[in-house]
């Protein structure tokens, strides 16, 4: 399985004007470094749910929710 190698993010929701809800409280994160303008433009999305992203990697989350 490929879930622990993923170490970029950057702009994997980016635009998603229709989304409105997403769960993603079920990533595997530890390994990410960037996740800028992950949710950038997500201009109707209106419940989030991260609560076990690891982001102790992440060196960059710059306009991420922008």
């Amino acid at each position: 399985m490929y879930r622990n190698n993923i170490t970029n993010m950057r702009c994997m929701f980016y635009d998603c004007k229709s989304l409105k809800e997403i769960n993603l409280s079920n990533f595997h994160t530890e390994n990410v470094t960037d996740m800028s303008k992950m949710f950038c433009l997500c201009t109707s999305l209106k419940e989030l749910n991260i609560s076990n992203f690891n982001t102790k990697n992440v060196t960059n989350m710059s306009e991420m929710f922008n």
